[in-house]
């Protein structure tokens, strides 16, 4: 069975606004949303007012607003995070009730910690949970946060920064695979990420803060590292690429940047791995088919 999936696209379309009032009249869907009527009054009024395809801008007053879909692209439900000083708050939906049960809030949730996390870089997340909301009450115990304080009419839960690196570290569940980096490979990232301005590049940071960290000596050779070879399978479609620093990417010659979605979402993993990967337009399906070099392997650790 996949590990459930989730993807949280920051752009809101006119066709997304629409799904989501169909959602905020499913009185099942609402029952435990304190501003669910505020919610679908200005998506109304948004769509009413606006004769744009994009409306983001409009979503995004006061806070983040991400539409969560699942790895077949399709809308399942939305994530807000709206940060007050080093705190951030979280709202989840599952708007699409056949989606219920499949642990994809769990997933939206994860998705939702490394937003704030490593690109928000709030210190705490919080959630506030109706007592009777079962489901949000279970999925985010089970993603490791810990009851904060608790009146009749909500329970606040929260996570730490510090606490979700370590769970990181310590408890990667939700990845199908745990990936592998080398030492060296680890601090020339680090100290990239220390100066990188693309903001896509928290992904790269989640994965390195995720990952087993070996001995340049001792990583399989069927691994990816940095300036290792691969012949992927994107969706049905065969390529073959060299995982590279920024400064080295060239994509005519296949030379793909390691903060690329493709280049951050093969890193440390080996051949017969799979894995989903958001990408701009699409969600895509990555197969490692063969590691076609790796300088470790071939006794060249300092590439």
């Amino acid at each position: 069975m996949k590990q459930p999936f989730i993807s949280l696209c920051p752009e809101i379309t006119r066709a997304d606004a629409l799904t989501l009032m169909d959602w905020l009249e499913d009185e099942s869907v609402t029952r435990h949303l304190s501003d669910s009527r505020d919610v679908s009054r200005f998506i109304g009024q948004a769509i009413s007012r606006v004769q744009l395809p994009i409306l983001t801008p409009l979503f995004n007053q006061g806070g983040r607003f991400f539409m969560a879909y699942d790895r077949h692209d399709a809308r399942v439900g939305f994530v807000r995070l709206v940060k007050t000083g080093p705190d951030c708050e979280m709202v989840l939906v599952i708007g699409d009730r056949n989606n219920w049960g499949r642990r994809l809030g769990a997933a939206a949730i994860r998705e939702g910690m490394k937003l704030a996390f490593l690109e928000m870089r709030a210190e705490k997340l919080i959630a506030r949970i109706h007592p009777d909301n079962t489901r949000s009450l279970k999925a985010f115990e089970r993603c490791g946060f810990l009851p904060e304080s608790r009146t009749p009419a909500l329970e606040s839960f929260a996570m730490t920064s510090t606490r979700y690196r370590r769970f990181l570290r310590e408890n990667p569940a939700g990845h199908a695979t745990g990936i592998h980096i080398t030492e060296i490979d680890r601090d020339r990232l680090s100290s990239l990420l220390a100066f990188a301005q693309d903001p896509g590049v928290f992904e790269l940071e989640h994965e390195i803060e995720r990952a087993t960290v070996v001995d340049p000596g001792q990583v399989a050779g069927d691994v990816v590292t940095m300036n290792s070879r691969a012949l992927l399978k994107l969706d049905d479609e065969a390529v073959e690429v060299t995982l590279v620093y920024p400064e080295d990417a060239d994509r005519s010659a296949g030379k793909l940047s390691v903060c690329s979605g493709i280049g951050t979402a093969i890193l440390g993993y080996r051949e017969g791995d799979a894995l989903d990967w958001r990408m701009p337009d699409r969600t895509r399906r990555i197969r490692i088919e063969k590691v076609l070099y790796q300088p470790e392997a071939a006794g060249n650790f300092h590439l």
